[in-house]
């Protein structure tokens, strides 16, 4: 797969963009990223800040030389498992230090992290494993990741699974094994028995995969964005330049988000390494639990989607919580509507909370709202470092759209993923003549503020994760008496939307959603469960030619997606 995204010092051209007359006092358009490996920017926070504190998980603290240690250590663990370049491996777990650790050794080693959603159901994983070569699984002995995967070694071409222990000391043993170490079980403590001295890899920024990071796209069928080095390395810089006021080895990030995320791998993850920031990581969001890291741990950054802001500012002891610490709050993966943005801000007195817009297969940031500057409410911002942003005619995918008016929003910029992995021909569909075209509808106002308007997928976005009607209806479709379904996303405060499932029954059957609810149980990870299934006594809205109509139906309810 070749990358036809351009390069940043390839995108000006002599010419100045609308963005760059506006930009932000001190950061350059034009940054130089320079071709490294992803994990070099841990090798230079642990070369200058080796005894700033890295992780914080459930009060167990690493320093960034402590935890270079343990990564070093788990490389040769690898390297004697046989890992090198070209080896798959996903890690299946919560958040933890763990995910740190062995998404850094992965990489070190030369191979490749695939990231996994805990909450897979089983088609989901067997899907991904295949499609994605995985060949080793890294999860906790928790019994319901474990016995997960355990049962897909004899059903897929997965050969060994590492465990680890579900404490905050990584080099601790567990003091009761749930399954012995074997050739296909190997426990994280017997891969840490060694000095650290691994051997080197040559990495090749431009070509080598750092990650596969799966999507559906505007299908719904789950691709590998293919994220090299480069791409993530470059990424990270652009937000590096982006967060203009922090202090190197000194301040602090609470991680929210699931790391497995592109969003939180990226701005939380990478973001904190490559500033040598503290990185507070929570095994998953509990908002008593963040309150009380907020208030008493005073945190400078924080990065989450919008129904988290939105469980916030309608938190009725909101007030009692200190939020004076932080100095940038960043709302991605869905829509941030300007009364939750609102409401945050009055009611925890917390400086900035503003929007930033990206996609898995831009590794995932494009633009952000300044963090020291100008920000425009409802608008995604700007387009970072490095990134040019068009407005592109979406029926001929060529003509530039005038400034103000609406196109499809595309994407140029070193951070654009190289392809989708073995599928050439959705590659050609979503990269075209250099540009990402990301299936969104928007417009860039005369400062070069880019704003979103509609989607022109119909996936669902329920607490910032992509829901895909398709994907839920294949499986109510399997059911016997179903006719006909189309599944929608439907607009909701607390979790941005709601996965509703219209049915019609085929005729003499007597089916109740009660029937559906329990036979999709466990076809379908929690996330994608229709929180609402409504038997139909009526046909369908469909359109000339006969094709069921998701916009129709949502009409007819009187609903509009957000």
């Amino acid at each position: 797969m070749k990358n036809n995204a351009l390069k940043a010092d390839d995108l000006a051209n002599g010419q100045s963009y609308i963005w760059e007359k506006h930009y932000p006092d001190g950061i350059n358009w034009n940054l130089e990223i320079e071709d490294a490996p992803l994990f070099s920017i841990l090798d230079n926070a642990v070369k200058s800040f080796p005894n700033s504190p890295a992780t914080n998980f459930l009060g167990k603290e690493y320093s960034y030389k402590e935890l270079s240690n343990l990564i070093d250590k788990t490389v040769v663990g690898l390297q004697k498992m046989g890992v090198a370049k070209g080896t798959k491996i996903g890690l299946f777990m919560p958040n933890s230090a763990y995910v740190v650790v062995l998404y850094f050794a992965i990489l070190k080693a030369g191979a490749t992290v695939v990231n996994y959603n805990p909450l897979y159901a089983i088609d989901d994983l067997l899907f991904q494993i295949d499609d994605s070569e995985t060949d080793i699984i890294v999860t906790l002995d928790v019994p319901e990741l474990f016995s997960k995967v355990d049962g897909l070694l004899n059903e897929s071409r997965l050969q060994k699974i590492i465990i680890c222990p579900m404490h905050a000391d990584l080099e601790k043993a567990p003091e009761q094994k749930i399954i012995e170490q074997s050739e296909k079980y190997i426990w994280l403590d017997s891969l840490l028995t060694n000095d650290g001295s691994f051997n080197e890899v040559v990495i090749n920024p431009n070509k080598d995969i750092a990650v596969l990071q799966y999507t559906g796209g505007t299908t719904g069928v789950p691709k590998g964005a293919v994220l090299t080095h480069k791409n993530l390395y470059a990424n990270t810089k652009q937000m590096q330049a982006w967060y203009d006021n922090v202090e190197q080895g000194k301040d602090t990030q609470l991680i929210a988000l699931p790391l497995f995320h592109v969003f939180a791998m990226t701005v939380a993850m990478n973001l904190s390494v490559i500033n040598a920031m503290r990185m507070y990581i929570m095994p998953k969001f509990d908002m008593k639990e963040a309150l009380s890291l907020i208030n008493d741990e005073k945190p400078e950054y924080f990065a989450a989607v919008p129904t988290i802001y939105n469980a916030f500012a309608g938190y009725s002891q909101i007030s009692d919580y200190d939020f004076s610490s932080l100095k940038f709050c960043l709302s991605g993966g869905a829509p941030l509507p300007l009364e939750v943005k609102k409401s945050f801000e009055k009611n925890t007195g917390a400086k900035r909370v503003v929007e930033g817009y990206g996609l898995t297969e831009s590794s995932p940031v494009a633009t952000c709202n300044p963090v020291s500057g100008k920000t425009k409410s409802g608008s995604i911002g700007m387009p970072i470092p490095g990134t040019v942003i068009e407005i592109i005619n979406p029926d001929d995918k060529i003509t530039a759209m005038p400034i103000g008016e609406k196109g499809e929003v595309c994407i140029s910029g070193p951070q654009v993923m190289d392809g989708y992995y073995n599928k050439p021909d959705a590659t050609k569909d979503t990269i075209v003549n250099g540009r990402l075209h990301t299936g969104d509808i928007g417009y860039i106002d005369e400062e070069g503020y880019v704003y979103i308007v509609d989607r022109i997928k119909d996936l669902i976005l329920v607490r910032g994760f992509n829901v895909y009607p398709k994907h839920v209806e294949d499986a109510i479709y399997k059911h016997s008496d179903v006719a006909e379904c189309i599944v929608a996303g439907v607009p909701d405060k607390a979790r941005g939307e709601n996965v509703y499932a219209w049915i019609v029954a085929k005729e003499g059957a007597d089916l109740k959603s009660s029937d559906i609810k329990e036979f999709i149980q466990d076809k379908l990870s929690p996330i994608e469960m229709p929180r609402k299934i409504i038997i139909s006594a009526d046909p369908l809205p469909k359109t000339a030619v006969g094709k069921l109509s998701r916009k129709d139906l949502l009409i007819k309810e009187g609903y509009r997606k957000a």
